[in-house]
């Protein structure tokens, strides 16, 4: 378990994440068009896994337009924007603010998702939520960064997760 803070109340997540150097855990979550994406759909490309709590949290809708800002210029990236939000919640939150570069996905179908990757809140007011974390695969499925957001009212560290992004050749 990954110990994480919500305005510097403690509180865990169901494991911890995914070891660098090793497979990334497969996934199968839902796209604001209610079909399913995997890997597969993915295939060849470097994944940026944005997890977070919610889309109605100016945190979490401040991360989705960085990567979508910073990450739309590089070739090969595909940014994955996951939470337990409904398909419909990401599509008006694309929409509403014209995000184009990533991809929104959904976990209402797939609590496996946050267990395999160690990002479901266990305990506390956001309990059964995802925590605030960051995964980078790259185009052979191998996880190649990771960084758990300690505080959950906090961003993540765009610049190392950045960084690391630009050193996956």
């Amino acid at each position: 378990m990954a110990q994480i803070t919500l305005k510097g109340n403690p509180f865990e997540t169901v494991g911890t994440l995914p070891a660098k150097s090793s497979e990334a855990p497969f996934f199968c979550l839902v796209k604001t068009d209610l079909s399913e994406a995997g890997p597969a759909d993915f295939a060849g490309k470097r994944l940026v896994l944005n997890i977070f709590p919610s889309l109605d949290t100016p945190v979490c809708a401040a991360s989705v337009r960085r990567f979508n800002q910073e990450v739309s210029a590089l070739d090969g990236t595909v940014v994955l924007c996951i939470s337990a939000d409904l398909p419909f919640a990401h599509s008006r939150f694309c929409e509403t603010e014209g995000l184009k570069n990533v991809v929104s996905l959904s976990v209402f179908r797939s609590p496996e998702f946050g267990i395999n990757y160690g990002v479901t809140i266990a305990n506390g007011p956001l309990k059964g939520l995802l925590s605030r974390a960051i995964v980078i695969i790259d185009a052979d499925g191998i996880v190649r960064y990771t960084e758990q957001v300690p505080e959950i009212v906090e961003e993540p560290d765009y610049s190392a997760a950045l960084k690391a992004l630009k050193a996956i050749v």
